[in-house]
């Protein structure tokens, strides 16, 4: 592999690590809200989790695009806080891979939460565990699998992202372009012998991480069909 191949490499495992550990923060209450709550508005917010599942991600990615350039209300707010606009930067991958990768952590946490007892957590209240307790010592260690599930899958769907990071990203190197901007940068160079290096390589990883999901997360931690 080629010294652009490695750096494309690392900026992607750079951005699915970071992707992860922040979904796993914002999931994990979206996730048990979602799977608690009596409200009306549960499934319109399960919807919008959902969207990226169904969405074309160039549709996603344009009006991300259109919400964070200079012109939009995220772009606006960010140039009056003196961070400059986030489209074809890090950080703007990192925003466009959390809405993008969020069904993907939110689903398997929230079929987790949902498949816990509910005599277990009443149980607690009798013991005089508050609802932060309960859910710290009860809810967390029975939702184990779906705490895995949600990063496996949402560290895979970051790592094998194309239309949303090229969009929100371009492709500048060492700073946005991830391995499939890198594959796609062959296929058009005609290099086949490096894209299929790293495609190869992008092969073995989705298998890999299937097969630690199918053999080592029990069905009720895992998204729904």
């Amino acid at each position: 592999m080629t010294v652009a191949d490695l750096g494309a490499v690392w900026l992607t495992l750079k951005l699915a690590t970071t992707v992860t550990l922040l979904l796993l923060l914002i999931g994990t209450p979206m996730a048990w809200w979602l799977a608690r709550t009596r409200s009306r508005l549960k499934g319109v917010v399960g919807a919008i989790v959902a969207l990226p599942l169904v969405l074309p991600p160039t549709v996603l990615g344009f009006y991300l695009l259109v919400a964070l350039g200079p012109r939009g209300p995220v772009g606006q707010l960010t140039e009056a806080l003196g961070l400059g606009t986030l489209p074809f930067t890090f950080p703007g991958l990192v925003v466009a891979s959390l809405l993008y990768s969020l069904p993907f952590v939110v689903q398997p946490l929230q079929n987790a939460f949902e498949a816990i007892p509910e005599r277990l957590l009443e149980a607690a209240a009798t013991l005089r565990a508050g609802p932060w307790d309960a859910f710290w010592s009860v809810a967390v260690p029975l939702a184990r699998p779906g705490f895995l599930s949600g990063a496996i899958l949402g560290f895979a769907h970051t790592v094998g992202e194309f239309g949303v990071v090229l969009m929100i990203g371009g492709n500048i190197p060492d700073r946005t372009r991830v391995v499939s901007v890198q594959i796609y940068d062959h296929v058009e160079a005609l290099e086949y012998a490096q894209a299929h290096w790293l495609s190869g390589g992008m092969l073995a990883f989705s298998f890999l991480v299937l097969l630690a999901l199918y053999t080592f997360v029990p069905q009720g931690g895992r998204m729904r069909s």
